[in-house]
């Protein structure tokens, strides 16, 4: 008889584990207390997976064998407690997908960074020649990939939400970029008990396996330091390998090929094709991870220069007059906003605000007093924003129209400057999502800049 497979939840996790449940022979059902997309909707009916939406029936999930908990349910969310009351396990997608998977595992996470080191990743392993997958918390889910079949590799971005209920689940390959403050709401407001949750990411790898971890991030050093276990295989990446000359790398124990010095000479930091300090890092850990795989450095050399990042990360959006206008609506908390503030050293008119979500802004307030001209609050609350910074900058302006900030920052910006959106908090008061956010910021930039631009390559053109 076939195990009964509860799936909560159908997103595109859920969809995923729910699709490779069946192709795998469970009894599968699908439980979403909200609504379900059509879309998903279609794939669950074309795949003649029965499913309920707007509510949960107990009774049809209170006798599975196993639940699988899509990331964005809550623990505290009441089916939960009533399924751990049961004593069925639950587990998380990346849980149930890696049991059908023969792949070695290359697994990203971390506060920040995760996507653009996760995509940098999967890039430089594709342009060596590798036969790769992506997935995880971007794109598809690690369970659909796993429908079209199997993959030598895979590199996956990594949520604690998808940690929180792994039990077999073992990168050979992981990566702890960094923890600081963030969906503490998740973790009873405990930086220790997210900061276990990301933990979680190496506590089934074993001998042969590698963990590349921050070491400039002091939880992170110290969890290591404690753990004779993880010290024997773990490898660091540091601030210390770069510089205003170039990116070095770091020393490598005998886990790792010697690096020659050739590989250093195109190590440079201002060539690196993603701006900032922490994209340095982040840069590190994918070049730690690949050598690792035995990738040659004159491979890494010319795969490195073709990568483009994913929007709305500190993504060039154009330059008009002479004002570089830039798309970073992914950082919604103040440590990524702190790091792309680091970015660059011309003056800045930072376009910031939304939903606050507990903000300590004292972390950036001397990187504000000495980069930032002035503030274009974007948001319905600005008082914090005022509050913090007003004796920082020339000016602030508040709005909730994104065309009036582009504008606004356009008129008050000089030949040089950028005009940098980097919210340090959620869109939902004013758009759908950080990328419908980001997407409006470059429409405003394209329609209310775009006859500002013509006008002036016009008169170029007719001075020649």
């Amino acid at each position: 008889m076939a195990k009964k497979l509860i799936i909560l939840g159908a997103g595109e996790s859920g969809t995923g584990a729910a699709l490779l449940a069946k192709k795998q022979g469970y009894d599968v059902f699908v439980s979403d207390f909200g609504k379900i997309a059509p879309s998903f909707k279609k794939e669950l009916e074309e795949a003649t997976i029965p499913y309920e939406e707007s509510g949960h029936n107990e009774v049809e999930i209170l006798i599975a064998d196993e639940v699988i908990k899509s990331p964005g349910i809550p623990e505290k969310a009441a089916i939960i407690g009533k399924i751990r009351e049961k004593g069925i396990i639950i587990s998380s997608e990346i849980d149930f997908a890696a049991r059908f998977s023969q792949a070695k595992i290359i697994a990203i996470t971390g506060t920040n960074g995760k996507t653009t080191t996760t995509l940098l990743t999967y890039h430089l392993l594709k342009e060596a020649g590798l036969d790769v997958g992506l997935g995880g918390n971007i794109g598809e889910s690690f369970a659909r990939q796993l429908l079209e079949g199997d993959r030598d590799y895979f590199v996956l971005e990594i949520s604690s939400f998808q940690l929180d209920d792994i039990h077999t689940f073992r990168p050979h390959i992981a990566m702890l970029l960094n923890i600081t403050p963030d969906h503490l709401d998740r973790y009873e407001y405990s930086i220790q008990k997210y900061a276990a949750a990301k933990f979680r990411i190496f506590e089934n790898m074993s001998e042969g396996d590698t963990l590349i971890f921050n070491e400039d991030d002091e939880l992170i050093t110290s969890e290591i330091n404690h753990n004779q276990t993880l010290k024997i295989w773990a490898e660091g990446f540091s601030e210390a390998f770069y510089d205003n000359e170039g990116l070095r790398l770091p020393a490598f124990s005998s886990a790792f090929s010697p690096v020659d010095e050739a590989v250093k000479e195109w190590l440079y930091f201002d060539a690196l094709p993603l701006k900032g300090k922490h994209n340095a890092l982040n840069i590190s850990a994918a070049i730690l991870a690949s050598l690792r795989l035995g990738i040659a450095p004159n491979t890494l050399k010319n795969a490195l220069g073709t990568f483009q990042n994913a929007p709305h990360r500190l993504e060039k959006v154009d330059v008009v007059n002479g004002i570089t206008f830039i798309n970073d609506s992914k950082a919604t908390n103040v440590d990524a906003v702190q790091y792309a503030l680091d970015a660059f050293t011309a003056p800045l008119i930072w376009v910031a605000g939304g939903v606050d979500k507990g903000n300590d802004y004292s972390i950036i307030t001397q990187l504000v007093k000495e980069k930032v001209k002035g503030i274009i609050c974007l948001g319905k609350d600005n008082e914090k924003l005022k509050a913090t910074f007003s004796e920082l900058v020339s000016f602030i302006h508040e709005t909730e129209d994104i065309n009036d900030a582009v504008l606004t920052a356009y008129h008050l910006a000089e030949t040089g400057d950028v005009v940098l959106l980097s919210p340090a908090c959620a869109s939902f008061d004013l758009f759908k999502n950080y990328e419908d956010r980001g997407v409006k910021f470059k429409e405003a930039v394209t329609s209310e800049l775009g006859t500002f631009k013509k006008k002036l390559e016009s008169l170029m053109m007719s001075m020649l």
